[in-house]
């Protein structure tokens, strides 16, 4: 230890945290061991335990409390209801196992060495509750959403909860307090917290987006403000504010888009930041010479760390080969579930508080923190390459790049609009890691252009920019001077070799224009690449539902396969569920088409007769997102420009409803 002291001036404290959350993480990948082992090693070392840089205070505390709910938040973000849903006898077998057999195990182990069936009940309960401390690891391998990591995570909800339930009864009969008061305030108040934070969290915030979606300092705090008051709404009821901070994240999640620039910008501050802050503290709490300064601690120390290795061993192998899971995905499960950590510090330090454990125990807990918080990053960087994903159950787009998708080009003319228009495009290019290309025309016909017209240009595409660089997308800003605005759009299409176009249209027509106008009725007619109409009265991340309405005629037409990826897509990353709506016009067959059973085998479909405008209005409700598939029709001579009519009188019909035509061109 150094004998002046540990450092107290902000200035230097912080800049020797940025330091370590810098050097850190490279040093260990080139060493190819996981960079958050490295944060935990670099906070022993520069803690009190270590060379003692840096003294544990509250500032310590306050920014590792704020990582670890950060990092659950995270988490819950990652974790969608929908597969939950279709995961919940997975989550619910390998939660109960990963809380069951640790209980089982510890408490039985430490009975043996003589400590009360309080205490041991006690210990137990910490070796069954675990820490998501290698999470990041999975997000960068792309494996949050496998039904491996989902039941996992709903695992973890279930036996935190369980455990953190323990720990407060334990606490009560220890203290003469467990009554029948005591359960009837837990029982109904965890009930109604939950449905609360699931149910009214998208609420809110589906209101607070429509409201202010146009500020995006307000969205992000918005977000902030939802994870700290569900966390400390949970504290108030008295269990532990992570189980907040995770339900709060799987219910906000239904509501930001995976794409999206907010999204982007809550996942780089949390595991740029405040993550880095709680493994640095979690390393500032370990004191690796305490086996050489108490001896005896070391049995205690091993029997712990034995039962805690072997029962969520257990506990991942036996329900992983009842789900018939390959062994990397066990491992991986395993390793995930292993990790314990500053809950599991808090939870043996109210023990220690009221003479439950002894000093003894408080050591051993804290040699199992150490070898699990290195062991837990390494197993699951180790086994995580070589997890093979189970057939996902989820309805999702086809794997791989979209050819729609690589270089998109979308027109920015109203600022009202172009938020709306942009998230749009936005999701399309990052599904297929794809270029954004936003487009702003100036018509020199007529008069000529005037310095505003300039400078406006200027500052839409350097918005344009702003948002596809915050969502780390490829962009390229067109700013472009042409005799006309869709011949404009079509050249700049040929030249940067667009795959597909994104425009606005405004819901109606005038007088003279029919269903989109002249301008997107020239874009369809003479487009080579596929075209997307968007009407989005509402902010597009409020949407709940995707309903894709289509007649038997569509099934076998050009592109349909294409528009029913492009449904898929955008399901998937607005969190929202998908539907096929099929108006059958001709009698309806006993058997399904093969295009239907190929293309549409995974997606509920509502089968209807009828008029086709009258049978999707009866469908719809608030928050959809409606797709409609179309061709386009040449007109003779004396007929008006424009001849789809289905759209406009299902928009005029629905003037909330937020709409996609797609067209695909016939190659």
């Amino acid at each position: 230890m150094l004998a002046s002291g540990p450092i107290t001036a902000p200035v230097p404290v912080f800049l020797v945290l940025l330091a370590i959350m810098l050097i850190a993480p490279l040093v260990f990948e080139r060493l190819r061991l996981p960079g958050i082992v490295g944060l935990i090693i670099a906070g022993v070392i520069v803690g009190p335990n270590g060379l003692n840089l840096l003294q544990r205070d509250a500032t310590i505390v306050l920014l590792g409390t704020v990582g670890l709910l950060f990092l659950m938040f995270l988490a819950g973000l990652e974790t969608s209801l929908d597969d939950l849903k279709l995961n919940a006898d997975k989550a619910i077998i390998f939660g109960l196992a990963t809380f069951a057999l640790p209980m089982i195990l510890g408490t039985g182990a430490m009975l043996l060495l003589g400590y009360s069936l309080l205490a041991s009940i006690l210990v137990a309960s910490c070796l069954a509750t675990h820490t998501l401390l290698a999470l990041p690891i999975l997000t960068k391998l792309g494996l949050m959403r496998t039904q491996t990591i989902t039941a996992t995570l709903g695992g973890t909800l279930i036996t935190n909860v369980l455990g953190l339930l323990v720990l407060a009864i334990v606490v009560k009969a220890h203290k003469g307090n467990l009554t029948l008061d005591f359960w009837l305030f837990l029982i109904p108040s965890l009930a109604i917290y939950t449905f609360a934070t699931l149910w009214g969290v998208p609420k809110i915030g589906r209101w607070f987006f429509k409201k202010f979606g146009h500020d995006e300092n307000a969205e992000f705090m918005f977000v902030l403000a939802t994870l700290f008051l569900v966390s400390y709404a949970a504290e108030m009821i008295q269990i532990e504010p992570i189980i907040g901070a995770f339900l709060s994240g799987i219910a906000i999640t239904q509501i930001i888009p995976k794409m999206s620039p907010l999204m982007n910008r809550i996942e780089f501050i949390g595991n740029t930041l405040f993550v880095p802050f709680f493994l640095i503290s979690v390393g500032m709490l370990i004191d690796p010479l305490i086996l050489v300064k108490q001896p005896q601690s070391l049995l205690v120390a091993g029997v712990i760390i034995l039962a805690e290795l072997v029962s969520k061993f257990l506990a991942a192998w036996i329900p992983g080969k009842i789900f018939g899971f390959k062994f990397p995905n066990i491992m991986v499960m395993f390793g995930l579930s292993a990790a314990q950590a500053a809950s599991t510090l808090a939870a043996i330090t109210v023990a220690f508080n009221i003479k439950l454990v002894d000093r003894v125990v408080v050591n051993g807990i804290i040699a199992m923190i150490l070898v699990t918080c290195v062991a837990s990053p390494w197993i699951v960087s180790r086994w995580g390459q070589q997890m093979q994903e189970p057939e996902s159950s989820l309805p999702a787009a086809t794997s791989g790049k979209h050819s729609w998708g690589d270089r998109v080009l979308v027109p920015v003319a109203n600022p009202n609009t172009e938020d709306n228009l942009l998230r749009l495009a936005l999701i399309l290019a990052k599904t297929s890691q794809g270029t954004l290309l936003p487009l702003h025309i100036l018509s020199d016909r007529g008069e000529p252009i005037s310095p505003a017209q300039k400078m406006q240009q200027t500052q839409l595409l350097r918005a344009a920019e702003t948002v596809a660089n915050a969502a780390d997308c490829a962009v390229e800003p067109i700013a472009r001077i042409d005799d006309a605005i869709d011949r404009g759009i079509l050249r700049s299409a040929t030249e940067r070799e667009a795959s597909l176009i994104v425009c606005g249209w405004k819901g109606f027509s005038t007088t003279r224009d029919n269903f989109f106008g002249s301008i997107i009725d020239n874009i369809v007619r003479r487009s080579p690449v596929p075209v997307l109409i968007a009407r989005f009265p509402h902010p597009i991340q409020n949407t709940a539902r995707v309903i894709l309405a289509i007649t038997d005629s569509d099934l076998n037409r050009f592109g349909f396969a294409e528009t029913v990826d492009i449904a898929k897509s955008l399901a998937q990353e607005l969190k929202a569920t998908l539907q096929v709506l099929l108006v059958a016009k001709k009698r309806a067959q006993a058997n399904k088409s093969a295009t239907e059973i190929e293309i549409l085998s995974e997606i509920p479909i509502n089968r209807v007769r009828g008029n086709f405008v009258k049978q999707v209005s009866q469908q719809l409700l608030e928050h959809d997102l409606l797709i409609l598939p179309t061709i386009y029709q040449p007109q003779n001579l004396w007929e008006q420009p424009g001849t789809l009519k289905e759209p406009e009188s299902i928009a005029r019909a629905h003037q909330d409803l937020s709409m996609l035509v797609v067209y695909f061109p016939k190659s």
